[in-house]
């Protein structure tokens, strides 16, 4: 178990685990922007060093967006570990977010 800010979590096997992230967002709008801010604090207070985070901008790579069919930003896949998991919105709600990546709080 990991302490954060009165919150305790569990890692499955913390130092097996790496978590490969992918955040589909379109430009930087105010909600993609949010998104962002808070993929990386989730990422930085949740899964300390296990984790890769890709943000792939729709308009830049949308190709990247069609292999993985989706249409709306901004879009959080964990692509592992398996299996693939899909989240959509801003992200902020952490309770969900860390439901997404498997993490128990």
């Amino acid at each position: 178990m990991i302490k954060n800010e009165n919150e305790e979590f569990a890692l499955p096997n913390h130092d097996q685990v790496i978590y490969s992230l992918r955040l589909y967002i379109t430009g930087m709008t105010p909600n993609c922007r949010k998104a962002v801010e808070n993929i990386k604090t989730i990422c930085d207070t949740y899964l300390l060093q296990n984790y890769e985070l890709e943000i792939i901008d729709m308009y830049q790579e949308p190709e990247l967006a069609m292999q993985n069919q989706i249409i709306a930003s901004p879009t959080l896949l964990r692509m592992r570990p398996l299996p693939v998991k899909k989240l959509m919105g801003n992200l902020s709600d952490i309770n969900k977010v860390l439901a997404a990546l498997d993490l128990k709080i």
